[in-house]
């Protein structure tokens, strides 16, 4: 039976990847309203999250970010649904990258790239800088993206066949600096890989507090400490929408020598880009998380984190 439903369920979902974009933002539109106006899809964290981050903003202008949001969120529903049905062409035409020639640069010396990155506009269409980047997938270079497994097996299978459409490898959390040594020194290959480093730390890892958007927050530390550690070239994409159905990233260089920089001060210049990006169209981040539901101040740092 539960084959049967997944079944179903991937026929519909394929049956949506294979609509011309118009459509598919009709149905976006529906989707966003039942979120919004119906479901109230985690309506009173995201609004709680907006006006903590944005003190200084009327009411008015919080409510307008939030129904912007909402309308983003349902188009990147949607916008991941159809990598199931989407070509290269289109792809490149709609996910477009600025000073990719810094990655390519890196690369060229030979030098792994750890990306950071996070949950702006639609991170899911990122690892198609594979059909931007002058050199192409396990052809003298590894992509790849670090992810949280999911729960839901099927589930987790689902995204992971989403994010390996332009041929990127998909690392486990817990996993990721054995796999990518593994697999630098099985091909003799450099790697880029992305790293959403917008979340909460992992267990055991050190805490980083930070003053980020009104709150003492801690960042992940894992990203600058594997950096670090395979002496990697470090930037940051930049996401931006500049229309409905179309995305544009700059690439930012962040540190060259990461060796030669203090302890976790490569992590303090991302969260000072993000927080850049965040300010500059705050509907294109995620909301929808709790992210401030445990507390940490600044006597925090250093310390790992423990469930």
């Amino acid at each position: 039976m539960r084959r049967l439903v997944h079944g179903i369920f991937y026929a519909l979902l394929y049956g949506c990847a294979l609509m011309p974009f118009w459509l598919l933002y009709r149905l976006a539109d529906v989707t966003f309203f039942l979120l919004f106006y119906i479901i109230r899809y985690r309506r009173k964290v995201v609004s709680k999250n907006l006006s903590e981050s944005f003190q200084d903003k009327s009411a008015h202008e919080l409510r307008t970010i939030e129904r912007k949001f909402y309308r983003n969120f349902a188009d990147y529903i949607f916008e991941t649904i159809k990598l199931l049905h989407i070509s290269d062409r289109q792809m490149a035409a709609r996910m477009t990258f600025d000073n990719v020639d810094i990655i390519d640069r890196y690369t060229a010396d030979g030098r792994s790239v750890a990306v950071y990155f996070s949950h702006c506009g639609n991170w899911e269409w990122a690892p198609s800088v594979t059909l931007h980047t002058r050199l192409r997938p396990d052809e003298g270079i590894i992509f790849g993206q670090v992810y949280r497994p999911l729960r839901d097996k099927w589930t987790d299978a689902l995204m992971l066949k989403l994010r390996s459409r332009f041929k990127s490898h998909s690392y486990p959390k817990n996993t990721v600096f054995r796999d990518i040594i593994r697999e630098c020194r099985a091909t003799g290959l450099p790697a880029v890989v992305g790293f959403m480093s917008d979340q909460h730390p992992s267990h055991g890892d050190l805490i980083h507090v930070v003053e980020f958007l009104n709150h003492p927050t801690a960042f992940i530390t894992g990203t600058e400490t594997l950096a670090r550690k395979l002496n990697m070239g470090v930037v940051y994409w930049d996401m931006y929408k500049p229309k409905r159905g179309h995305y544009h990233i700059v690439t930012r260089d962040i540190s060259s020598d990461i060796a030669k920089r203090e302890v976790f001060s490569v992590t303090d210049q991302y969260v000072d880009m993000l927080q850049t990006s965040i300010r500059r169209d705050p509907s294109l981040w995620l909301w929808t998380h709790k992210r401030w539901k445990n507390p940490v101040t600044f006597e925090d740092n250093e310390q790992p984190r423990h469930k």
